[in-house]
Protein backbone atom coordinates (compact mmCIF):
# COMPACT_ATOMS: atom_id res chain seq x y z
CA UNK A 1 0.00 0.00 0.00
CA UNK A 2 1.00 3.60 -0.66
CA UNK A 3 2.23 5.78 1.90
CA UNK A 4 -0.41 8.66 2.37
CA UNK A 5 0.52 12.04 1.11
CA UNK A 6 0.66 14.90 3.55
CA UNK A 7 -2.03 16.34 1.97
CA UNK A 8 -4.56 13.35 1.88
CA UNK A 9 -4.18 12.15 5.29
CA UNK A 10 -4.74 12.79 9.00
CA UNK A 11 -1.54 11.52 11.19
CA UNK A 12 -1.93 10.53 14.67
CA UNK A 13 1.38 9.56 16.78
CA UNK A 14 0.91 9.17 20.65
CA UNK A 15 2.72 6.89 23.00
CA UNK A 16 0.68 4.59 25.81
CA UNK A 17 1.32 3.48 29.14
CA UNK A 18 -0.10 -0.01 28.31
CA UNK A 19 1.15 -2.79 26.05
CA UNK A 20 -0.06 -3.42 22.15
CA UNK A 21 -2.31 -6.29 23.15
CA UNK A 22 -4.28 -4.17 25.35
CA UNK A 23 -4.34 -1.44 23.11
CA UNK A 24 -5.26 -3.81 20.15
CA UNK A 25 -8.58 -4.84 22.28
CA UNK A 26 -9.36 -1.28 21.93
CA UNK A 27 -9.55 -1.14 18.60
CA UNK A 28 -10.56 -4.63 17.71
CA UNK A 29 -12.93 -5.61 20.49
CA UNK A 30 -16.73 -4.01 19.66
CA UNK A 31 -17.31 -2.98 23.25
CA UNK A 32 -14.03 -1.46 23.82
CA UNK A 33 -13.62 0.49 20.24
CA UNK A 34 -17.10 1.75 21.24
CA UNK A 35 -16.25 3.37 24.33
CA UNK A 36 -13.65 5.89 22.42
CA UNK A 37 -15.28 5.94 18.87
CA UNK A 38 -18.53 4.23 18.02
CA UNK A 39 -21.13 1.73 18.35
CA UNK A 40 -19.63 -0.97 15.83
CA UNK A 41 -19.72 -4.80 14.97
CA UNK A 42 -16.04 -4.85 14.04
CA UNK A 43 -14.29 -8.54 13.86
CA UNK A 44 -11.04 -8.26 13.42
CA UNK A 45 -10.38 -10.35 10.38
CA UNK A 46 -9.22 -9.54 7.37
CA UNK A 47 -12.10 -9.59 4.54
CA UNK A 48 -14.84 -9.22 7.23
CA UNK A 49 -17.25 -6.00 6.74
CA UNK A 50 -18.38 -4.00 10.29
CA UNK A 51 -20.69 -0.85 10.64
CA UNK A 52 -19.56 2.26 12.21
CA UNK A 53 -22.88 3.93 13.96
CA UNK A 54 -22.64 7.68 14.50
CA UNK A 55 -25.21 7.56 17.34
CA UNK A 56 -28.76 7.54 17.84
CA UNK A 57 -31.13 9.75 15.94
CA UNK A 58 -28.94 10.09 12.79
CA UNK A 59 -28.62 8.11 9.62
CA UNK A 60 -25.11 8.29 8.88
CA UNK A 61 -23.67 4.60 9.24
CA UNK A 62 -19.57 4.42 8.11
CA UNK A 63 -18.98 1.00 5.92
CA UNK A 64 -16.31 -1.03 6.69
CA UNK A 65 -14.30 -3.50 5.85
CA UNK A 66 -10.95 -4.89 7.30
CA UNK A 67 -8.31 -4.64 4.88
CA UNK A 68 -5.72 -6.03 7.40
CA UNK A 69 -5.19 -7.25 10.36
CA UNK A 70 -2.00 -8.35 12.09
CA UNK A 71 -2.43 -8.84 15.94
CA UNK A 72 -0.95 -7.25 17.79
CA UNK A 73 0.80 -4.44 15.56
CA UNK A 74 -1.59 -3.65 12.24
CA UNK A 75 -5.63 -2.77 11.79
CA UNK A 76 -6.01 -1.38 8.52
CA UNK A 77 -9.73 -1.01 7.49
CA UNK A 78 -12.00 1.19 4.67
CA UNK A 79 -14.10 3.70 5.97
CA UNK A 80 -16.94 5.08 3.52
CA UNK A 81 -20.17 6.83 4.63
CA UNK A 82 -21.73 10.46 3.67
CA UNK A 83 -19.14 12.88 5.45
CA UNK A 84 -21.58 15.72 7.06
CA UNK A 85 -18.77 18.08 7.44
CA UNK A 86 -18.27 18.11 3.12
CA UNK A 87 -21.82 18.84 2.52
CA UNK A 88 -23.16 14.90 2.29
CA UNK A 89 -20.53 13.87 -0.25
CA UNK A 90 -19.19 10.34 -0.30
CA UNK A 91 -16.23 9.52 1.92
CA UNK A 92 -14.28 6.88 0.77
CA UNK A 93 -11.02 6.78 2.93
CA UNK A 94 -8.88 4.37 4.55
CA UNK A 95 -7.75 3.89 8.63
CA UNK A 96 -4.86 2.29 8.97
CA UNK A 97 -3.73 1.86 13.16
CA UNK A 98 0.06 0.59 13.56
CA UNK A 99 1.33 -0.60 16.88
CA UNK A 100 4.89 -0.79 17.96
CA UNK A 101 5.76 -1.75 21.76
CA UNK A 102 7.75 0.25 23.42
CA UNK A 103 11.53 -0.17 26.02
CA UNK A 104 9.32 0.87 28.57
CA UNK A 105 6.60 -2.16 27.67
CA UNK A 106 3.85 0.67 26.33
CA UNK A 107 2.88 1.45 22.85
CA UNK A 108 3.81 4.00 20.09
CA UNK A 109 0.62 4.19 18.26
CA UNK A 110 0.23 5.70 14.92
CA UNK A 111 -2.99 6.78 13.31
CA UNK A 112 -3.22 7.24 9.63
CA UNK A 113 -6.61 8.02 8.33
CA UNK A 114 -6.14 8.51 4.27
CA UNK A 115 -7.77 9.35 1.09
CA UNK A 116 -9.34 12.68 2.43
CA UNK A 117 -10.29 15.20 -0.57
CA UNK A 118 -8.36 18.27 0.83
CA UNK A 119 -11.48 20.33 2.22
CA UNK A 120 -12.59 17.22 4.06
CA UNK A 121 -10.06 16.51 6.40
CA UNK A 122 -12.11 16.69 9.60
CA UNK A 123 -11.38 14.21 12.07
CA UNK A 124 -14.36 11.42 11.97
CA UNK A 125 -13.53 10.82 15.80
CA UNK A 126 -13.66 14.18 17.20
CA UNK A 127 -15.80 16.39 14.55
CA UNK A 128 -12.67 19.19 14.49
CA UNK A 129 -10.92 20.27 11.91
CA UNK A 130 -7.69 18.14 10.72
CA UNK A 131 -4.42 19.03 12.22
CA UNK A 132 -1.42 19.36 10.23
CA UNK A 133 1.06 16.44 10.75
CA UNK A 134 2.35 15.45 13.92
CA UNK A 135 -0.19 17.69 16.23
CA UNK A 136 -2.23 15.73 18.94
CA UNK A 137 -6.16 16.43 18.58
CA UNK A 138 -8.45 14.97 21.23
CA UNK A 139 -8.31 11.15 20.09
CA UNK A 140 -5.39 10.62 22.61
CA UNK A 141 -6.86 11.08 25.77
CA UNK A 142 -10.04 9.53 24.39
CA UNK A 143 -8.00 6.03 23.71
CA UNK A 144 -5.86 6.53 27.16
CA UNK A 145 -9.17 6.93 29.28
CA UNK A 146 -10.19 3.36 28.27
CA UNK A 147 -7.25 2.15 29.36
CA UNK A 148 -6.99 3.72 32.64
CA UNK A 149 -10.60 3.51 33.58
CA UNK A 150 -12.73 5.72 31.59
CA UNK A 151 -16.00 4.54 30.82
CA UNK A 152 -14.37 0.71 30.29
CA UNK A 153 -11.33 -0.67 31.88
CA UNK A 154 -9.11 -3.05 29.52
CA UNK A 155 -8.74 -6.19 31.25
CA UNK A 156 -5.64 -7.39 31.51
Amino acid sequence: MREPKPDDAVVVDCDLDHPPEKVWRALTEPELLGAWLLPNDIEAEEGRRFTLRDGPGTDRPIDCEVLAAEPPRLLRYSWRGRDADAGGRALDTVVTFTLDGTAAGGTRLRIVHSGFRTEARVLPWTGTPAPRRGRRPATRPLIKACAVGGRLRWAA
